[in-house]
């Protein structure tokens, strides 16, 4: 313990992180330097500063990290229509590479020989900050108290803090009984009475979508530009990726769209149930399946949607920074070149439907497409060499008496 002098520790100066804070100094005698991230978790960060100075901590990042979460980080995934186990449009798992490099950058300035995190022994959280850590820094030394302390209740965590004079911000009114984690592309929501998977999720749960019930008796139209796969206007309107995202979520939200309740497969071996809310989220994969379905060859789509579920489950277990992933990544970027165009979206009650797509990239051609006349464009009695020899192989097992 006493080779760490000096430890940067992902702090959000709430009790957890706050009781780390005075822990990683007792017991390693070490400089504790705190980081602070806003990726959109839609609360003031700035008060953290005033805690971690309360608790003698000298050296305090606080950085705005939205515009780079959405543009180097979701907006990479969404070129590959990325979704986890079929649903899970992965809010939490695409924030964690961002944290872990901006702990390392920081370790890198300060002089730091360890970083720590407030993740708990048996979340996907703390296999993803550390494997992060280690692809970009691998001499660098992990904390993780969960794994070492016996300070595994709040009452033991709360008896700390009394013992060691550090202040507990006690919130009046009624504490929420689920634990969640927000940035700018969702929120989750798990403990409580989701811990029984057959429990429903109580409708006040929900913070950023109404109810489908609840949402407007008329749809929202709008009208989605993209270049090389990435979105850049709304209705005409330019705007950067963390204000699409921003932008996206509170119409959707209004709308009921972005509720999602699953039971996944955490990387360390148990299932979990969680309810998430990713409204610009959802509306973001249907329409850059739109746009992909009108710009794209063929096996080109084919072959990503069979890569999808691989890239997918890189992220969800960690691996953004690995050689694998930076490959899958290359060959996403590269197709991405030709999807260009509007995507219009109509929004209504919990549904999201694409309405209209046009490019200048596209591969519909309507005169060979048409059920009318094609004007010679398309000879339909190719159609049956073609059906005969894709045929043989099954007519030669038929033919030798071959049974399914």
């Amino acid at each position: 313990m006493s080779a760490v002098k000096k430890v940067v520790l992902a702090y959000s100066g709430g009790l957890d992180t706050s009781v780390i804070v005075k822990w990683l100094q007792e017991e390693y005698n070490c400089e504790v330097v705190t980081f602070t991230a806003d990726i959109g978790q839609g609360e003031e960060v700035e008060p953290a500063r005033a805690k971690a100075e309360a608790l003698g901590v000298k050296e305090i990042y606080i950085d705005d990290l939205r515009e780079e979460y959405a543009r180097d980080f979701v907006f990479p995934m969404f070129r590959a229509n990325t979704i986890y186990e079929g649903e899970y449009l992965l809010g939490t798992s695409i924030a964690r590479p961002l944290i872990a490099k901006r702990l390392i950058e920081i370790a890198n300035e300060t002089g730091a020989e360890a970083i720590s995190h407030g993740a708990t022994g048996k979340g996907n959280d703390q296999v993803r900050f550390e494997l992060g850590a280690y692809a970009l820094k691998p001499g660098i030394t992990v904390i993780a108290p969960w794994r070492e302390w016996d300070l595994n209740s709040r009452d033991k965590l709360m008896e700390y803090c009394e013992m060691h004079n550090i202040p507990v911000e006690m919130k009046r009114g009624k504490k929420s009984p689920f634990s969640m984690d927000a940035n700018l592309l969702h929120i989750s929501y798990e403990g409580g009475n989701l811990e029984d998977p057959w429990s429903e999720a109580e409708d006040d749960m929900w913070r950023w979508t109404v109810s489908p019930e609840e949402a407007p008796d008329q749809p929202t139209y709008m009208t989605i530009s993209y270049e090389k796969g990435d979105i850049v206007a709304i209705d005409g309107t330019p705007m950067s990726p963390a204000t699409v995202i921003e932008y996206l979520n509170t119409v959707a939200g209004a709308n009921g769209i972005g509720r999602l309740d699953i039971v996944e497969n955490r990387y360390v071996g148990m299932k979990s149930r969680g309810c998430y809310e990713t409204p610009a989220g959802t509306v973001m994969m249907k329409a850059h399946r739109a746009i992909e379905s009108l710009t794209l060859d063929r096996e080109v789509a084919h072959l990503k949607d069979e890569l999808m579920p691989r890239y997918a489950k890189l992220i969800y277990n960690g691996y953004w920074w690995a050689p694998e992933r930076v490959m899958l990544q290359t060959a996403i970027d590269q197709s991405q070149d030709v999807v260009n165009g509007d995507v219009r979206i109509k929004l209504y009650k919990g549904g999201v439907s694409v309405v209209g797509r046009q490019s200048d990239d596209s591969l519909f051609d309507a005169n060979i497409a048409t059920f009318d006349d094609d004007g010679g464009a398309y000879n339909q009695a190719d159609a049956e060499g073609f059906i005969k020899l894709n045929a043989l192989r099954m007519r030669i097992a038929a033919n030798a008496g071959r049974k399914f």
